[in-house]
């Protein structure tokens, strides 16, 4: 079952010749999500093999035009695409105006239906739910209203183990409540624990989006023991006083908040057009936390699938 990251730009305000504006195409369970969509992530997903007519769920998290100015491009792709289902785009309320005026002058032709979600980026809050995961928003400090998004795998069903069955002489019943984390009730009114009967398949895994975001401890507390960590990093953090200024944080700052949230991995992105040599940012992090890795075009990070043993 995959959950994998694909990086499709890493720059901020300004593309550079060999990094594009902020996009990440997500596939979980062989289903495809975008969080935000800055100018060439179209291009990135073909260069990628991603079939973006399968992504049905766009999560914006602000009005920067670095993160929203390829989304026209990708809307209007789809619809030369001839697609008819529904697209679902989350973010700020001010997105639907702007999709509605560029709609207005663009959309008469589109067969397909764009569902606009309204997220209050103030809230930490479940906003989109299937039978697989969760999304849930990430309150973040920036200049405008702005929220990062927090993917995680549901707790699966559990699995029963086999030799309890013919043990305990399990009805289909029994089996149906022992898998939901019941224990069971012997005749003779004794309990047998549900973790002796019972073992989960696998651990959720879960993978936290934060940019763009000044430095702020209430994120770690939302993303607290994630796999998978990307926290922009704008600035080194020599340029403390600009990444205040401007609503950003430091790649020293990213990584203190992956170190108090006891995240697993760590990305650091965003990364400033000043900046042609991106070392000085990852040494600086990992200064802090060892395991942070730089956000590079074409990068794809995999959440293995850690089994539980019976």
């Amino acid at each position: 079952m995959n959950f994998k990251i694909t990086i499709l730009g890493s720059s901020s305000a300004s593309p550079t010749t060999n990094r594009f504006q902020t996009a990440h195409a997500i596939n979980i369970h062989e289903r495809f999500f975008l969080i935000d969509c800055g100018e060439g992530a179209q291009i990135q997903m073909m260069r990628n093999n991603i079939n973006f007519t399968g992504i049905n769920h766009i999560f914006i998290t602000h009005l920067h035009g670095d993160h929203i100015f390829g989304l026209y491009g990708l809307l209007s792709t789809l619809s030369l695409y001839n697609r008819t289902h529904e697209l679902h785009i989350y973010g700020f309320r001010m997105l639907e105006y702007v999709l509605n005026d560029f709609l207005k002058y663009f959309g008469s032709e589109f067969k397909y239906e764009i569902v606009f979600h309204a997220v209050n980026v103030r809230q930490n809050k479940v906003i989109y739910e299937d039978k697989n995961i969760t999304v849930e928003t990430v309150p973040l400090k920036h200049r405008v209203p702005c929220c990062g998004y927090l993917f995680k795998e549901k707790v699966p069903k559990l699995n029963i183990r086999k030799e309890m069955i013919e043990r305990y002489k399990l009805s289909l019943a029994e089996i149906t409540r022992i898998k939901e984390g019941c224990d069971l009730i012997c005749e003779n009114g004794s309990i047998i624990p549900n973790e002796k009967l019972a073992y989960s398949p696998y651990t959720p895994r879960s993978y936290a989006f934060c940019s763009d975001t000044g430095y702020s401890k209430k994120i770690a507390d939302i993303v607290k023991n994630a796999d998978l960590l990307y926290h922009e990093a704008t600035f080194a953090h020599e340029s403390l006083k600009t990444a205040k200024q401007t609503g950003h944080s430091t790649a020293m700052q990213a990584a203190e908040i992956a170190k108090q949230a006891n995240v697993k991995k760590l990305i650091i992105g965003h990364f400033s057009s000043r900046y042609k040599d991106m070392n000085p940012l990852l040494n600086e992090a990992r200064s802090i936390f060892p395991e942070t890795y730089l956000a590079n075009e074409n990068d794809v990070f995999e959440i293995k699938l850690e089994r539980f043993k019976k």
